[in-house]
């Protein structure tokens, strides 16, 4: 059995926030479940890593839930947030208080093919 779930996010429309939270749900969950979790945000999804942009984005406007409050949860379930530092270029260094890490591209390959790792890609 594996010994840590890897969550890469690198897809994410605005308009469908939807497809974003269901990997964080699974990661809280996972993270719950005592499972060691990483989730690394890439690519255009590391506009929710930026700092005030999580905030802005609804998932849900019944009762106001946002892509921040997602990220949150995942984070206090446990879950370890990293941003891959090639999306700093895009979308600036500021980035929201829990990410835990900032980590290179040949971070996030070495983790994806490591034996002990599996790793879920959205």
């Amino acid at each position: 059995m594996a010994k840590k779930l890897l969550v890469v996010i690198a897809s994410f429309d605005a308009n469908n926030p939807e497809a974003a939270a269901t990997p964080l749900f699974q990661a809280t969950v996972a993270a719950a479940m005592d499972i060691d979790v990483e989730v690394i945000f890439t690519g255009p999804a590391g506009e929710l890593a930026a700092n005030g942009n999580a905030k802005t984005i609804e998932i849900n406007r019944r009762d106001h839930r946002t892509m921040l409050d997602v990220i949150k949860a995942a984070h206090a379930a446990g879950a370890i947030l990293k941003v891959c530092a090639p999306t700093l270029e895009l979308w600036g260094e500021h980035m929201i208080a829990e990410i835990d890490e900032i980590v290179g591209t040949a971070y996030l390959i070495k983790e994806a093919v490591d034996d002990n790792t599996v790793t879920f890609t959205y």
